[in-house]
């Protein structure tokens, strides 16, 4: 007598796999938005930053009914030591929108700013309590992705002060500054004695230009507009780290398409905001000329990750199991 048995398949549904990290595509529009402003383009700026909003709610939808279909999956990025960083890309992304909005309607801005605010001190708190709680993380685990936590409190202040949130913004530059100087020391010591980042994360290199630019703007608004010294160093370390990174640029070309490409466009965009505003600042053509090529080269990033997304969500290559 022979037994035989059958194994029912594993269904996954996409829904359960839409990632937390998808929300960065959100800061990288919102950046160039507030790029393409920057550079004199007022009108084409709010249009992005529409379609920006759009991306958004969306994303909140499909986050939002994951976290209600399964549960599991939220709580198992939030427990994964890389994804876990990425929460605070939705709290960013409220704190772009008020930006965005501080100039055209600062009573919207203002509301959206004390959320975003909100959110990014309890999930700063939060996902520093799990960096020291007894859950032990590798040297492996760690990447440039660890910065966004921090990004995300020097981002507060941009906003903050015009909108009249003056302590509240030096509060999150405090925190911001501190945990931006610890952890670069941590990601360089994994990047540089430890085997080499993963494929799926070698884009992340490009977030280590992000906490430099975002300070050297939210300095600008917390001391009044004035390019003092630490204001330069900011802006100059801004510049050494998008050296670094654009020397690692070939290698990034040839990595197959992730999602975590999009790490590429908000850092990007930061700085070109940073180079125009320093041109202003120091009266020096040289630095309008850096953000000109740095725009032109986010305007180019922006549209080959438009496309290889929309390639990807027609091949149904996104929201798979890993």
């Amino acid at each position: 007598m022979t037994q035989t048995s059958t194994e029912t398949p594993v269904t996954h549904h996409r829904l359960e796999h839409f990632p937390v990290a998808f929300f960065s595509a959100v800061m990288g529009l919102m950046g160039t938005s507030l790029a393409v402003e920057a550079a004199g383009f007022a009108q084409a700026g709010h249009m992005i930053a529409l379609f920006a909003v759009l991306v958004f709610a969306t994303q909140a939808v499909f986050y939002a009914m994951k976290a209600v279909r399964h549960p599991a999956a939220v709580a198992a990025e939030w427990n994964h030591p890389i994804k876990l960083a990425f929460f605070p890309a939705i709290s960013i992304s409220l704190l772009l929108v008020a930006i965005a909005l501080r100039s055209t309607m600062p009573d919207l801005a203002k509301i959206i700013w004390g959320i975003g605010a909100v959110a990014q001190a309890v999930l700063t708190l939060a996902i520093v309590t799990s960096w020291i709680s007894h859950r032990g993380f590798g040297v492996g685990q760690m990447s440039p992705a660890w910065f966004i936590p921090a990004v995300g409190n020097v981002i507060a202040p941009i906003a903050g002060v015009s909108l009249g949130f003056v302590e509240a913004s030096w509060y999150f530059f405090a925190i911001g500054l501190l945990f931006w100087i610890v952890l670069l020391t941590l990601v360089f010591n994994r990047l540089v004695f430890h085997d080499p980042l993963p494929g799926k994360l070698r884009p992340t290199l490009t977030i280590l230009i992000a906490p430099p630019a975002v300070a050297f703007l939210a300095w600008v608004q917390l001391n009044g507009g004035i390019l003092d010294p630490f204001g330069r160093v900011l802006y100059n370390l801004g510049l050494f780290f998008t050296a670094l990174v654009l020397i690692q640029s070939r290698g990034l070309l040839r990595l197959p398409f992730a999602l975590s490409f999009w790490a590429l466009s908000f850092p990007v965009a930061a700085m070109t905001i940073a180079s125009f505003r320093y041109a202003v600042l120091s009266g020096s053509p040289v630095f309008a000329g850096i953000g000109w090529a740095l725009l032109l080269l986010l305007g180019v990033i922006i549209a080959g990750l438009l496309w290889r997304t929309g390639l990807a969500v027609m091949r149904n290559e996104i929201c798979q199991p890993e």
